[in-house]
């Protein structure tokens, strides 16, 4: 008889539950670990001035001598977006399809590493061995190309991760998911199914992306007068591929802007992911040559992100494109839980200058790229797994998953909602939670990396919500005397030329307390006087004007 394995399987997710994006999951087994995708995540509203937020790498780092490889399922910055960072620290082989590979190519080149980045290619239907585990990459569809579901063989029996997926029986690359495939290791058994939850809570299927294709013809069909300019996901290569072939039938050059949307569609054209006829695409400093109804342009901002091609034209800002009574503006796509609010601005500041604004709430032009339901269920009927670890959302989508594999059959016992940093181990005798390990969130500011947390985005709020006002005073310690001051300095309180009178107020306030500090014989203990201003004048502040803005005294010995 075969040896009966004995170690443990661990699963533990650095990142995607109970949150969208920054997704990571690490699979350990014995002395070998596999890293699943590393992407990043965008801030919430309570972290001002942060760009971008990453995993905390901390359990990678702490046992880099055991990572074999790092496996992606497709190139969305919600899956790779973090891998910049994550090399900064350590030097593992990645592997990935040609595009997503392509894209990481792009943004490894705006960053500098001390070593040569590792990038394996691989194709659908390839495995491929590290350490304890091998891992097969399996063709789905997704919103965007080259994206897989990974089946990976542990000592243990085999995990499905099914990453971002949907069953488009219709894709623009004619390429339908390989459930074939997924039934075969379906019947060979399934040990544990990690299964996106991002749609979760929507009925039915996922409509097609060809969808979207009827719905463009039938703009530029109903708008032959007008310039179009269509927001979409850069990532969404077949979405800009049916952009461009409807342009083309129509006989429209295209031009492209924006950064992200620049790159990907180099990358995509590049590596023979999109067919662009001769001819149409035209670079976007040379669209004045073109009259408005030859013209489409294709750009980032689709979110409303400040800064982004359409936020620039909406307001005014974009060198080469103003917008105006002649402009179609279609926002294909829907926006991600947060960003509603940007999205609004955007389709406000347009409607000012007349320009005419569809969205996905008037026309049909944008598909999720996530399965809803039935999908969902097909993917647990197709690997009839024995444990299930809903993966990808938030608490109420892990929730809804769970549901479905409820209604499928899987034992109540047997299905594990996880969060960040807990472990789920399996043995021979069963799985259970076992245990966390260091997890959160790694703050980018900049160039900052981990170097703003807590205590600054706290001072942050506080000085967006009340203000600061600067105390600066001179005091000669040895003679007992305040020498000069103590100035006020206000920013974001209130406006200094109006509120003189209170000004005089907190002056006198603050050289009080200074005073009562030297004749105290307190003055040697900086941080006593200090503490003693902030805290009379908090007082009288928040008296006077129910605020709390933040009070720095500096106080110079001279």
């Amino acid at each position: 008889m075969p040896k009966k394995e004995k170690g443990k399987l661990r699963i533990i997710a650095l990142g995607g539950l109970n949150e969208i994006g920054k997704n990571l999951t690490v699979l350990e087994y014995a002395d070998d670990i596999i890293i699943v995708d590393c992407g990043l995540g965008f801030p919430d509203e309570d972290m001002p001035g942060i760009d971008i937020v990453i995993p905390d790498f901390t359990y990678l780092e702490e046992n880099c001598d055991k990572i074999r490889g790092m496996v992606l399922t497709h190139g969305h910055e919600d899956h790779i977006g973090a891998i910049p960072y994550f090399l900064r620290a350590m030097n593992v082989p990645i592997y990935g399809t040609n595009l997503t590979l392509g894209i990481i190519k792009n943004k490894l080149a705006e960053h500098v590493l001390p070593f040569e980045p590792q990038l394996n290619c691989v194709k659908a239907g390839q495995t491929v061995r590290l350490g304890s585990f091998a891992v097969e990459f399996i063709h789905t569809n997704h919103s965007i190309a080259d994206a897989c579901c990974l089946a990976i063989t542990t000592p243990l029996g085999v995990i499905v991760h099914t990453g971002d997926f949907k069953l488009d029986v219709t894709p623009i690359d004619g390429d339908m998911m390989n459930i074939t495939r997924l039934g075969e290791i379906g019947r060979k058994g399934v040990l544990l199914l990690m299964c996106e939850s991002t749609n979760a809570e929507r009925a039915g299927f996922t409509p097609s992306e060809r969808k979207v294709g009827k719905s463009l013809e039938y703009i530029f069909t109903s708008n032959k007068d007008k310039r179009i300019v269509i927001a979409t996901f850069s990532s969404n290569v077949h979405r800009v591929q049916q952009i461009i072939n409807v342009s083309a039938a129509h006989g429209r050059k295209v031009a492209i802007t924006g950064r992200s949307m620049l790159n990907i569609v180099g990358a995509a054209v590049e590596l023979g992911y999109m067919n662009v006829p001769e001819g149409v695409l035209v670079d976007i400093n040379e669209i004045r040559r073109y009259k408005p109804e030859e013209l489409t342009l294709v750009t980032t901002g689709s979110q409303g992100e400040p800064m982004s091609a359409l936020y620039r034209m909406a307001f005014g800002d974009h060198s080469q494109v103003t917008l105006g009574r002649n402009d179609l503006v279609v926002l294909s796509s829907s926006a991600i839980p947060g960003n509603e609010k940007l999205v609004g601005r955007i389709i406000n500041e347009l409607s000012k200058n007349g320009v005419s604004v569809l969205h996905d709430a008037v026309v049909e032009v944008h598909v999720s790229g996530h399965a809803c339901q039935e999908e969902l269920k097909l993917m647990q009927a197709l690997t009839r797994p024995k444990y299930f670890m809903p993966i990808h959302g938030e608490y109420r989508h892990l929730a809804a998953n769970r549901e479905l594999a409820l209604d499928m059959g899987v034992e109540d016992g047997n299905i594990f909602i996880s969060d960040i940093g807990k472990v789920l181990e399996i043995d021979s005798k069963g799985a259970r939670f076992s245990g966390t390990v260091p997890a959160g969130k790694i703050l980018v500011d900049g160039y900052g990396v981990g170097d703003v947390g807590n205590i600054v985005l706290r001072d942050r709020r506080h000085l967006a919500q009340d203000g600061i006002i600067i105390v600066v005073a001179a005091i000669d310690a040895d003679e007992g005397l305040l020498v000069s001051g103590p100035d006020i300095v206000s920013r974001g309180f209130v406006y200094v030329r109006e509120s003189e009178e209170l000004m005089d107020e907190v002056r006198n306030i603050a050289a009080i307390a200074i005073n009562r500090c030297i004749d105290a014989g307190d003055v040697v203990d900086r941080m006593h006087l200090k503490n003693s201003v902030k805290d009379d004048l908090s007082r009288f502040l928040y008296s006077k004007t129910k605020r709390k803005p933040m009070v720095l005294p500096v106080i110079v010995d001279v």
